[in-house]
Protein backbone atom coordinates (compact mmCIF):
# COMPACT_ATOMS: atom_id res chain seq x y z
CA UNK A 1 0.00 0.00 0.00
CA UNK A 2 1.09 3.34 -0.79
CA UNK A 3 1.81 5.91 1.91
CA UNK A 4 -0.51 8.51 0.58
CA UNK A 5 -3.27 5.75 0.98
CA UNK A 6 -2.29 4.55 4.50
CA UNK A 7 -2.66 8.71 5.23
CA UNK A 8 -6.11 9.16 3.66
CA UNK A 9 -7.08 6.29 5.81
CA UNK A 10 -5.68 7.32 8.34
CA UNK A 11 -7.41 10.10 8.57
CA UNK A 12 -10.84 8.86 7.48
CA UNK A 13 -10.45 6.81 10.95
CA UNK A 14 -9.85 9.78 12.98
CA UNK A 15 -12.14 11.78 11.48
CA UNK A 16 -14.32 13.44 14.80
CA UNK A 17 -17.33 14.37 12.25
CA UNK A 18 -17.79 11.18 10.62
CA UNK A 19 -17.14 9.42 13.89
CA UNK A 20 -19.97 11.77 15.43
CA UNK A 21 -22.19 11.29 12.71
CA UNK A 22 -22.26 7.91 12.70
CA UNK A 23 -23.25 7.94 16.76
CA UNK A 24 -26.47 9.51 16.96
CA UNK A 25 -27.26 10.80 20.50
CA UNK A 26 -30.70 9.99 22.94
CA UNK A 27 -33.79 11.55 21.51
CA UNK A 28 -34.32 15.03 23.10
CA UNK A 29 -37.91 15.04 24.17
CA UNK A 30 -39.54 18.31 24.04
CA UNK A 31 -42.77 19.90 25.82
CA UNK A 32 -45.66 20.22 23.00
CA UNK A 33 -47.95 23.08 24.10
CA UNK A 34 -50.73 21.19 22.26
CA UNK A 35 -50.22 17.56 23.73
CA UNK A 36 -49.33 19.05 27.62
CA UNK A 37 -51.31 18.96 30.77
CA UNK A 38 -50.90 20.39 34.08
CA UNK A 39 -51.61 17.99 37.32
CA UNK A 40 -51.57 19.81 40.99
CA UNK A 41 -51.23 17.03 42.78
CA UNK A 42 -51.70 17.07 46.97
CA UNK A 43 -50.50 20.83 47.72
CA UNK A 44 -52.28 21.02 49.87
CA UNK A 45 -52.06 24.36 52.73
CA UNK A 46 -51.70 21.68 55.40
CA UNK A 47 -48.88 19.53 53.58
CA UNK A 48 -47.18 22.50 52.43
CA UNK A 49 -46.33 22.94 56.35
CA UNK A 50 -44.11 19.73 55.99
CA UNK A 51 -41.83 20.99 53.65
CA UNK A 52 -38.46 20.71 54.55
CA UNK A 53 -35.88 21.11 51.25
CA UNK A 54 -37.12 24.55 50.03
CA UNK A 55 -37.40 28.07 51.50
CA UNK A 56 -41.13 28.12 52.63
CA UNK A 57 -41.51 31.64 50.94
CA UNK A 58 -39.81 30.45 47.36
CA UNK A 59 -41.98 27.19 47.85
CA UNK A 60 -45.30 29.06 47.89
CA UNK A 61 -44.00 31.35 45.08
CA UNK A 62 -43.54 27.61 43.15
CA UNK A 63 -46.68 25.98 43.88
CA UNK A 64 -48.99 28.77 42.50
CA UNK A 65 -46.40 29.78 39.70
CA UNK A 66 -46.74 25.47 39.03
CA UNK A 67 -50.77 25.84 38.52
CA UNK A 68 -50.05 29.27 36.22
CA UNK A 69 -48.56 27.43 33.20
CA UNK A 70 -51.78 25.86 32.58
CA UNK A 71 -53.27 29.65 32.72
CA UNK A 72 -50.03 31.20 30.62
CA UNK A 73 -49.98 28.49 27.93
CA UNK A 74 -54.19 27.51 28.15
CA UNK A 75 -53.40 23.93 28.49
CA UNK A 76 -55.65 21.98 30.83
CA UNK A 77 -55.14 21.48 34.10
CA UNK A 78 -56.07 18.40 36.61
CA UNK A 79 -56.57 18.97 40.70
CA UNK A 80 -56.26 16.57 43.09
CA UNK A 81 -56.17 16.32 47.02
CA UNK A 82 -55.62 13.59 49.53
CA UNK A 83 -58.43 13.64 52.74
CA UNK A 84 -58.57 17.69 52.34
CA UNK A 85 -61.23 17.72 55.11
CA UNK A 86 -58.39 15.82 57.14
CA UNK A 87 -55.00 17.84 58.61
CA UNK A 88 -53.79 18.08 54.75
CA UNK A 89 -56.55 20.84 54.02
CA UNK A 90 -57.10 22.42 50.89
CA UNK A 91 -55.92 23.82 47.85
CA UNK A 92 -54.52 27.25 48.19
CA UNK A 93 -57.17 29.73 47.08
CA UNK A 94 -54.53 31.50 45.03
CA UNK A 95 -54.96 27.99 42.56
CA UNK A 96 -58.85 27.00 42.95
CA UNK A 97 -59.83 30.28 42.10
CA UNK A 98 -57.45 30.55 39.09
CA UNK A 99 -59.36 27.36 38.18
CA UNK A 100 -63.00 27.56 39.48
CA UNK A 101 -63.97 25.15 36.41
CA UNK A 102 -61.03 22.85 36.17
CA UNK A 103 -61.82 19.26 37.52
CA UNK A 104 -61.19 18.80 41.39
CA UNK A 105 -60.45 15.50 42.28
CA UNK A 106 -61.43 14.71 46.28
CA UNK A 107 -59.88 12.05 47.21
CA UNK A 108 -60.16 10.37 50.61
CA UNK A 109 -58.08 7.30 50.85
CA UNK A 110 -55.86 6.63 48.02
CA UNK A 111 -52.05 7.42 48.14
CA UNK A 112 -51.54 7.29 44.89
CA UNK A 113 -53.80 9.78 42.93
CA UNK A 114 -54.03 6.73 39.70
CA UNK A 115 -55.68 4.59 41.68
CA UNK A 116 -58.42 7.22 41.82
CA UNK A 117 -60.72 6.16 39.08
CA UNK A 118 -62.33 9.60 39.08
CA UNK A 119 -58.75 10.50 38.52
CA UNK A 120 -57.95 8.30 35.83
CA UNK A 121 -60.75 9.69 34.13
CA UNK A 122 -59.89 13.74 34.44
CA UNK A 123 -56.59 12.38 33.18
CA UNK A 124 -57.51 10.52 30.04
CA UNK A 125 -60.40 12.73 29.39
CA UNK A 126 -57.64 15.60 28.30
CA UNK A 127 -56.77 13.26 25.95
CA UNK A 128 -52.61 14.48 26.18
CA UNK A 129 -49.91 12.31 26.25
CA UNK A 130 -47.61 15.12 28.28
CA UNK A 131 -48.17 15.53 31.86
CA UNK A 132 -46.16 18.25 33.76
CA UNK A 133 -46.37 17.25 37.59
CA UNK A 134 -45.69 18.29 41.09
CA UNK A 135 -46.61 17.55 44.62
CA UNK A 136 -46.44 16.89 48.36
CA UNK A 137 -44.49 14.72 49.79
CA UNK A 138 -41.86 14.34 46.65
CA UNK A 139 -41.75 11.06 47.38
CA UNK A 140 -45.01 10.12 47.72
CA UNK A 141 -47.65 12.19 45.93
CA UNK A 142 -45.47 13.06 42.95
CA UNK A 143 -43.73 9.94 42.35
CA UNK A 144 -45.90 7.08 42.70
CA UNK A 145 -48.34 9.37 40.62
CA UNK A 146 -45.55 9.99 38.04
CA UNK A 147 -44.54 6.27 38.01
CA UNK A 148 -48.06 5.44 37.43
CA UNK A 149 -48.23 7.64 34.79
CA UNK A 150 -45.44 6.40 33.04
CA UNK A 151 -46.17 2.86 33.03
CA UNK A 152 -49.57 3.91 31.38
CA UNK A 153 -47.32 5.16 28.81
CA UNK A 154 -47.20 8.91 29.57
CA UNK A 155 -44.20 11.34 29.18
CA UNK A 156 -43.79 13.16 32.46
CA UNK A 157 -42.31 16.05 33.29
CA UNK A 158 -41.57 16.53 37.06
CA UNK A 159 -41.58 20.11 38.35
CA UNK A 160 -39.05 19.66 41.09
CA UNK A 161 -39.12 23.85 41.92
CA UNK A 162 -42.67 22.81 43.06
CA UNK A 163 -42.57 19.13 44.83
CA UNK A 164 -41.19 19.12 48.05
CA UNK A 165 -40.86 16.86 51.37
CA UNK A 166 -39.04 16.14 54.74
CA UNK A 167 -36.13 16.20 54.00
CA UNK A 168 -33.10 17.17 50.67
CA UNK A 169 -32.38 13.23 51.36
CA UNK A 170 -35.77 11.93 50.68
CA UNK A 171 -36.62 14.42 47.57
CA UNK A 172 -33.06 13.23 46.33
CA UNK A 173 -34.09 9.93 46.46
CA UNK A 174 -37.13 10.25 44.87
CA UNK A 175 -36.10 12.38 42.00
CA UNK A 176 -33.53 9.76 41.08
CA UNK A 177 -35.72 6.77 41.63
CA UNK A 178 -38.11 8.82 38.83
CA UNK A 179 -35.78 9.77 36.73
CA UNK A 180 -34.27 6.08 36.24
CA UNK A 181 -38.26 5.24 34.94
CA UNK A 182 -38.15 7.50 32.19
CA UNK A 183 -39.38 10.90 34.32
CA UNK A 184 -37.95 13.89 32.85
CA UNK A 185 -37.15 16.01 35.72
CA UNK A 186 -37.05 20.05 35.30
CA UNK A 187 -37.93 23.42 36.96
CA UNK A 188 -40.19 26.17 36.33
CA UNK A 189 -37.48 28.10 33.49
CA UNK A 190 -37.01 25.36 31.41
CA UNK A 191 -40.81 24.07 31.26
CA UNK A 192 -42.32 27.36 30.32
CA UNK A 193 -39.34 28.25 28.11
CA UNK A 194 -40.01 24.96 26.14
CA UNK A 195 -43.61 25.16 25.91
CA UNK A 196 -43.13 28.52 24.36
CA UNK A 197 -39.96 27.47 21.97
CA UNK A 198 -39.64 30.93 20.15
CA UNK A 199 -39.84 34.27 21.98
CA UNK A 200 -41.54 35.36 19.02
CA UNK A 201 -44.43 32.83 19.65
CA UNK A 202 -47.70 33.55 20.92
CA UNK A 203 -47.51 32.68 24.41
CA UNK A 204 -44.10 34.59 23.66
CA UNK A 205 -42.22 37.01 25.07
CA UNK A 206 -45.41 39.64 25.88
CA UNK A 207 -46.75 36.92 27.89
CA UNK A 208 -44.10 35.31 29.49
CA UNK A 209 -41.79 38.18 30.72
CA UNK A 210 -44.94 40.01 32.68
CA UNK A 211 -45.30 35.77 34.32
CA UNK A 212 -41.45 35.17 34.63
CA UNK A 213 -40.99 39.03 36.34
CA UNK A 214 -43.43 37.73 38.92
CA UNK A 215 -42.35 33.96 39.67
CA UNK A 216 -39.16 34.09 38.96
CA UNK A 217 -37.95 37.43 39.60
CA UNK A 218 -34.50 36.75 39.14
CA UNK A 219 -34.87 36.61 35.35
CA UNK A 220 -37.73 39.33 35.47
CA UNK A 221 -35.18 41.38 36.48
CA UNK A 222 -33.08 40.67 33.55
CA UNK A 223 -36.36 42.41 31.32
CA UNK A 224 -36.46 45.26 34.04
CA UNK A 225 -32.78 46.61 33.76
CA UNK A 226 -33.13 46.34 30.17
CA UNK A 227 -36.09 48.57 29.96
CA UNK A 228 -34.67 50.94 32.35
CA UNK A 229 -31.75 51.04 30.50
CA UNK A 230 -34.02 51.83 27.11
CA UNK A 231 -35.71 54.60 29.17
CA UNK A 232 -32.64 55.96 30.44
CA UNK A 233 -30.73 55.77 27.54
CA UNK A 234 -27.77 56.79 29.64
CA UNK A 235 -24.32 55.27 29.82
CA UNK A 236 -21.66 55.69 32.52
CA UNK A 237 -18.20 56.56 31.47
CA UNK A 238 -16.47 53.14 30.63
CA UNK A 239 -20.05 50.83 30.01
CA UNK A 240 -19.76 51.96 26.34
CA UNK A 241 -18.12 49.06 24.52
CA UNK A 242 -18.01 46.38 27.25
Amino acid sequence: MKLSQIAMWTAIAVDPVAEAALTPGPAFIRLNKNDSMVVVADLQEGLYNTVRDYDPTIFRNNIIAHASIAKLFNIPIVLTTSAQTGPNGPLPKEITTMFPNAPLIKRNGEVDAWDNSDFRAAVTAQNKSQIILAGITTDVCTEFLALSLRSEGYTVFANTEASGTFSQRLADDANRRMESSGVILQGLFAIVMDLMRDWRNTPGSLQLLPFLDQYLPVYGYVARAHEAAVLNGTLSPGELGL
